[in-house]
C-alpha cells in the first residue's frame, strides 16, 4: 500500500498559523469619512487629474496608480500579467478591503492571524511625505491608525495592522506610538531612509527617544520593502529598458526583496542592536535565503576593512540578529529547512503577502507542505505561530 504525503493543514494541525504580511486596500473613503471637514478636500482620495483617475491628496496633487494593488478578483481568480494594474478597489476581491470577507478567505486558507500593511500612504507611510504641509501629512496618518484600530476591534484580533508613524519628527513619532500602543496596535512600520529627506539617520542620536519607548514598550519596529525612496528605486531601476511590462514586474519584484539586506546591514554596523539589546526589528517581505550570506559577509568585511578595531560591536552580525530581528518566508522551498535553521529557528516567520502579485493563493499552506515535512513539529510550531506571537502578543499561544 502506497503511503499519501501529509497535507500542511495535517502537519500544521492544532497550530495557529500567523501570517506576518498581508496588504489592505483601503476603501476609497477611508479618510474623507474620518477627516474634519476643514481637511475633507485635502485629505487622500479617488479623483480625475489629467484625464485619469488617482489617489489624490491636498486638492489634485497625484499619489500615484489608482489601482487595489491586489491580484485577487471577486470570484476568486488570481490575475495573470498586468491585468491587475487596472482594477480599483471596487473591482477585486472584498476581502482586499473588507473585514468579515478578509476573515472569510483566513479560514479556508487555514489561517488564524494575519499581520497587515498599508498601501496608499506607502508601505512605510513614505508616500506623501515631500508633497504634503507637515499639519496634513499627521492627520492622513493619524487617520490610518485610527481605522487599523477599527479594523483590529472588528476582527477580533485576527488582524493585526502595523501602525504609520510621522517619521518627519521623532517626537511626534514618539507621540503617535504611544497613542497607537493605547489602541491595542501591536508593532510600528517606519521609513528606512529617513536621511533622504535631509533628517538624521536611524541611527543617530535624534532617534533614540523613540528606540528608547518602542523598547520599553515592546513593541517591534518594522521595515517592510519598499518603505523608503531609496528602496523603491530598486523597483524602479533593476529591469533593463528594453523588457515587457511583466518582465519588468518579475525583475522589480526580486530585487526589491533583496533591498532590505541594505536596512539590516546597517542596523548592526551601527550599532543600533547593541545600543538597544531588547529592541526588535522584523524585515518584512524580504524572505530569508540571503541572510546567513549577509550576515558572514559583513562580519569578514568588518574585520577586513578595520571597522571591528574603532566601532563598539561586542558580538558578532548573526549573534546581534539571532537576539533581535526576524525575518519572514513565503515562496522559499528549494532547502527550506536548512535555510531556516542557518537563520535560526526563533528568527524566522511566515507570511503570504496576500493580495499582492507575489502573494501564495489560492492555497499559501498547501504550497510548501513537501518542505514543511521536514522540520520537526515544534520548529513548525515555532515558524507558523510562535515566533510570531512572541513578537507581536497575538495571545495564541
Amino acid at each position: 500500500m502506497i503511503e499519501t504525503a501529509p497535507t500542511a493543514r495535517q502537519l500544521l494541525a492544532g497550530i495557529p498559523v500567523i501570517d506576518v504580511d498581508t496588504h489592505f486596500s483601503e476603501p476609497l473613503d477611508l479618510w474623507t469619512s474620518r477627516a474634519p471637514a476643514r481637511y475633507k478636500d485635502r485629505v487622500p482620495q479617488m479623483k480625475q487629474t489629467g484625464g485619469q483617475l488617482v489617489w489624490t491628496i491636498e486638492g489634485d496633487l497625484s499619489m500615484g496608480n489608482p489601482c487595489a494593488s491586489s491580484v485577487i478578483a471577486p470570484d476568486g481568480r488570481k490575475a495573470q500579467g498586468l491585468e491587475f494594474m487596472g482594477w480599483r478597489v471596487g473591482d477585486v476581491h472584498p476581502g482586499c478591503s473588507e473585514v468579515k470577507a478578509r476573515l472569510e478567505v483566513m479560514d479556508r486558507s487555514g489561517i488564524w492571524a494575519q499581520v497587515v500593511y498599508p498601501n496608499v500612504l506607502g508601505f512605510g507611510g513614505q508616500g506623501p511625505a515631500a508633497k504634503v504641509d507637515p499639519t496634513l501629512r499627521l492627520l492622513c496618518t493619524q487617520i490610518y491608525n485610527d481605522a487599523a484600530a477599527e479594523m483590529q476591534a472588528e476582527a477580533d484580533g485576527r488582524l493585526l495592522p502595523m501602525a504609520l508613524l510621522p517619521w518627519w519628527d521623532v517626537e511626534l513619532s514618539v507621540a503617535e506610538a504611544m497613542r497607537c500602543a493605547g489602541l491595542g496596535l501591536r508593532g510600528v512600520n517606519i521609513n528606512s531612509d529617513p536621511h533622504r529627506h535631509g533628517m538624521a539617520d536611524l541611527a543617530a542620536d535624534y532617534w533614540t527617544p523613540l528606540w528608547e519607548y518602542c523598547s520599553d514598550a515592546g513593541l517591534p519596529v518594522n521595515f517592510h520593502i519598499g518603505a523608503s525612496d531609496a528602496s523603491t528605486s530598486w523597483f524602479a531601476d533593476s529591469a533593463w529598458p528594453s523588457l515587457t511590462g511583466e518582465t519588468k514586474l518579475a525583475l522589480g519584484s526580486t530585487m526589491l526583496f533583496l533591498s532590505n539586506a541594505r536596512v539590516l546591514v546597517n542596523l548592526i554596523a551601527s550599532g543600533l542592536l547593541e545600543r538597544f539589546p531588547r529592541l526588535n526589528f522584523v524585515s518584512v517581505e524580504s524572505g530569508i535565503g540571503w541572510i546567513p550570506f549577509i550576515l558572514e559577509a559583513l562580519d569578514y568585511s568588518i574585520s577586513e576593512s578595520g571597522a571591528r578595531a574603532s566601532n563598539s560591536l561586542t558580538m558578532a552580525p548573526i549573534d546581534y540578529f539571532r537576539r533581535q530581528v526576524f525575518a519572514c518566508f513565503w515562496f522559499e522551498q528549494e532547502d527550506l529547512v536548512a535555510q531556516v535553521r542557518r537563520v535560526g529557528v526563533d528568527n524566522v516567520m511566515f507570511e503570504t503577502d496576500f493580495p499582492h502579485p507575489t502573494c501564495l493563493y489560492p492555497d499559501p499552506l498547501e504550497r510548501g507542505a513537501q518542505a514543511l515535512a521536514g522540520f520537526t513539529a515544534e520548529e513548525r510550531r515555532k515558524i507558523f505561530s510562535a515566533n510570531a506571537d512572541k513578537v507581536y502578543g497575538v495571545g495564541v499561544n
